[in-house]
C-alpha cells in the first residue's frame, strides 16, 4: 500500500543535486516539511537559509536518529556521498561515507518504519566489459573506481533491505548531471558543467577528458524530475527497486563545444586528459532505460540543444550580474 510523503529529510543537501532537489521538494511539499542536512555548520547556501537545516554526519547513526525523531521524518532522500574523482584520492573516506552512511540510513528506515528511502546510484557501477551503447538494465557490474564499488554495494544493500525487512527503498543510476545553479563536487563528468562556466566567463576551456569521450548526461531539471517521479511511484508497480537506469542524452566534449559555438562562435577548447580519463573510458556511452519508462513512466524533457541554450542563457545572466 502506498504511503504519503509528509516529512522529508535530504542528506547531502548542499551538494550539486541536493541543493536543487531540496528547492523542488519544498515547492511541492512545503518549506517546513523538507529538512536539508549536511556536514557544514552555518552555511551560506540558500537551502540552509530558506528552511529547516540540520548539521548531520551520515556516518553517525545518532545524528540520523536524532533528526528523524526531531522532525517526525517519514521519507529520506539519501544524497550524501563522496564522488568518483574525490573517491580515487581517498578511497577509505569514500567507502566510509558511502557505505556506512547508507547502511545507517537504511537501519534507521527499518527502525522507525519510514514510508520510503531513496538512495541514488550512478553510471559508475559499470566498468570495462559492458556494452558501449544501450547498456541494459540487467548487466555486468564491474566498476573501475571506489565510488563505483560503493554504488554497486549500495544497490545490493538496498535490495537486501527491501527483501529482508520490507523497507520501501528506491534508487536510480544517475548519468553525468549538468546544472546552472550549483557547481559539481568532484565527479568524472564535471567537465560538462565547467565548460559552460568557462565559456561564459573566458570563452575558453581546458578539458580534462579527450575530445571523443562519449558519456551519458542529463540536465538537472530532468534529474530532479526523475528522482521525485520515482519517489512518488506506486511501489507495487516496481519490478526493480534500487538500480533503475535513467537516460537523457549522450555527447562528447567536442560535440558539446560545437553546440556552445552556435551561441558563442569564438569559444575555444583544449584537451589535456588526466587521471579521470581512465574512469570515463570504463563507462558506457549510452543507457537503455526502458525499465524506468515502463515501470514509472520516466521521460526526459531536455535534449542537447535545449539544455545548452538554457544553460548559456542562465549563466550569461549571472555573469552579467557579477554572480559568477
Amino acid at each position: 500500500m502506498k504511503r504519503d510523503i509528509k516529512k522529508i529529510l535530504v542528506t547531502g543537501a548542499l551538494g550539486q543535486i541536493g541543493t536543487e532537489l531540496v528547492t523542488a521538494l519544498r515547492n511541492k511539499y512545503g518549506i517546513e516539511n523538507v529538512i536539508a542536512s549536511d556536514l557544514r555548520p552555518n552555511p551560506s547556501n540558500r537551502v540552509a537559509q530558506e528552511g529547516p537545516y540540520e548539521v548531520l554526519d551520515v556516518t553517525k547513526s545518532d545524528d540520523i536518529r536524532r533528526t528523524i525523531i526531531k522532525y517526525d521524518i517519514d521519507t529520506i532522500f539519501h544524497l550524501a556521498a563522496i564522488l568518483s574523482a574525490v573517491g580515487e584520492r581517498d578511497p577509505h573516506l569514500c567507502w566510509n561515507v558511502n557505505m556506512n552512511g547508507t547502511i545507517n540510513v537504511l537501519d534507521m528506515g527499518v527502525r522507525y518504519e519510514l514510508a520510503r528511502v531513496i538512495v541514488p546510484s550512478s553510471i559508475a557501477v559499470w566498468g570495462f566489459g559492458v556494452p558501449k551503447y544501450d547498456v541494459p538494465q540487467e548487466s555486468v557490474l564491474k566498476p573501475s573506481s571506489m565510488y563505483g564499488v560503493t554504488k554497486v554495494a549500495g544497490e545490493l544493500l538496498c535490495d537486501y533491505y527491501v527483501n529482508k525487512f520490507g523497507l520501501d527503498c528506491r534508487g536510480l543510476r544517475y548519468p553525468g548531471i549538468i546544472s546552472s545553479e550549483t557547481l559539481p563536487g568532484g565527479g568524472t563528468t564535471d567537465y560538462a558543467v565547467e565548460i559552460f562556466y568557462e565559456a561564459v566567463k573566458h570563452n575558453y576551456y581546458n578539458c580534462f577528458l579527450r575530445s571523443d569521450t562519449e558519456l551519458p548526461m542529463m540536465y538537472m531539471p530532468d534529474c530532479i524530475k526523475a528522482t521525485i517521479d520515482l519517489a512518488e511511484a506506486n511501489f507495487e508497480n516496481l519490478k526493480h527497486h534500487s538500480d533503475f537506469n535513467v537516460a537523457s542524452m549522450t555527447f562528447t566534449p567536442q560535440i558539446l563545444a560545437d553546440e556552445i559555438r552556435k551561441t558563442l562562435p569564438d569559444f575555444k577548447i583544449d584537451y589535456n586528459p588526466d587521471y579521470r580519463q581512465k574512469i570515463a573510458d570504463s563507462w558506457p556511452a549510452s543507457i537503455d532505460d526502458s525499465s524506468a519508462r515502463d515501470e514509472w513512466n520516466w521521460n526526459p524533457a531536455f535534449n542537447l540543444s535545449t539544455m545548452t541554450k538554457d544553460m548559456l542563457e542562465k549563466l550569461s545572466a549571472k555573469h552579467k550580474a557579477g554572480l559568477i
